[in-house]
């Protein structure tokens, strides 16, 4: 019979290997309570990892898709609102034109009125959200639009230029007084209309660019997610408030600021038609982005479920076997702090 030999020791040092690998396994399924999937995916799943993969890239590049979609909506809807403003702004200054036309408004009330619309023009077209223009198409950090009444404005420039290229004078030369109905309709069709129906319009009044934002709305949809500067309703609108603020305060005749209200009349009243347009085609961008939103949302869910069924863990399960670590532990710190206290000599004693 062979006689083997233990030592308190030995025991010690297998317990704390024991503990060590009991440790382990703890911290890998406190993992997966927390996270509710299997801690290695590759020792889970072996071969059905590369799917895992596969779809969990599929589940990010979707939900990419929907924040992306989200920013675009934002886009959207501070557009629908700032062009909302706009047309406010244009019927306004319609009403005033409109009781100047009749009679009921002067000089001063309509100029007023020009003035308050050109204001709103520029502070409307040049919003901005999250640091981005609205209406500056792809140069969306360009401010959009130019002041009339801005010191040093090119747009004014070329609008004082025009107007003594046509006539040989200037808005206030007493000789302004002789300008017939017939010359002004002249003036605003051959020498203003360029100016902001033209290529006058970018080069003295817009920095936008005729571009817009195209964004991915879907895998295979993209589509325009932003309104320029540059649209014609809006171009009609500074056209008329800048042709009354500048011409109606001068020396021009009754006749030709009879023209030129007559003439505003039009212009503003197609401003709206055309700002009530640019306000349909937001909103049916707006609700092709919420579809397309929608739909991505229901193909991420059944991404997301395929996931947690090949590598999701059953969190009562984990949650019992936390514990049972939790115990095994506590049990072999006992046994090792009572191994730790045998010893021959109070044996013997």
């Amino acid at each position: 019979m062979k006689a083997s030999f233990v030592s308190t020791s030995a025991v010690s040092q297998a317990l704390r290997y024991s503990m060590q690998r009991t440790q382990s396994s703890l911290v890998t399924a406190q993992k997966e309570v927390a996270s509710g999937k299997v801690a290695d995916t590759g020792l889970a799943l072996g071969a059905q990892t590369a799917q895992v993969v596969s779809f969990a890239r599929d589940f990010d590049r979707l939900n990419g898709i929907v924040d992306s979609n989200s920013m675009a909506s934002s886009r959207l809807s501070a557009t629908q609102m700032a062009l909302g403003k706009l047309s406010e702004t244009a019927q306004n200054f319609l009403a005033t034109l409109t009781a100047t036309a009749n009679g009921d408004a002067g000089a001063t009330v309509t100029r007023s009125g020009a003035d308050t619309a050109l204001q709103e023009l520029n502070s409307i077209l040049n919003t901005s959200l999250n640091g981005e223009y609205l209406f500056a198409g792809v140069n969306t950090d360009v401010r959009p639009v130019n002041g009339f009444n801005e010191a040093g404005s090119p747009s004014k420039a070329a609008f004082d230029a025009a107007f003594l290229g046509h006539f040989g004078f200037a808005q206030n030369d007493p000789a302004a007084a002789n300008i017939t109905a017939a010359q002004m309709d002249t003036f605003i069709t051959s020498a203003l209309e360029p100016q902001f129906l033209g290529a006058g319009w970018q080069a003295n009044w817009s920095n936008a660019t005729d571009q817009k934002i195209v964004s991915r709305i879907a895998l295979n949809q993209t589509t325009e997610t932003s309104v320029g500067a540059n649209e014609e309703g809006m171009r009609k609108l500074a056209m008329a408030a800048a042709t009354i603020s500048d011409l109606f305060d001068s020396n021009l005749s009754v006749a030709g600021k009879k023209q030129l209200i007559e003439r505003a009349v039009s212009m503003v009243g197609e401003a709206i038609a055309g700002l009530a347009d640019l306000q349909s085609q937001t909103g049916i961008v707006e609700k092709r982005v919420s579809d397309a939103s929608e739909r991505i949302k229901m193909q991420a869910s059944l991404f997301e479920k395929n996931i947690l069924d090949m590598e999701g863990v059953d969190p009562y399960e984990a949650s019992t076997r936390v514990a049972d670590l939790l115990s095994s532990i506590e049990t072999s710190y006992a046994l090792t702090a009572r191994i730790q206290q045998l010893s021959l000599l109070r044996f013997l004693g």
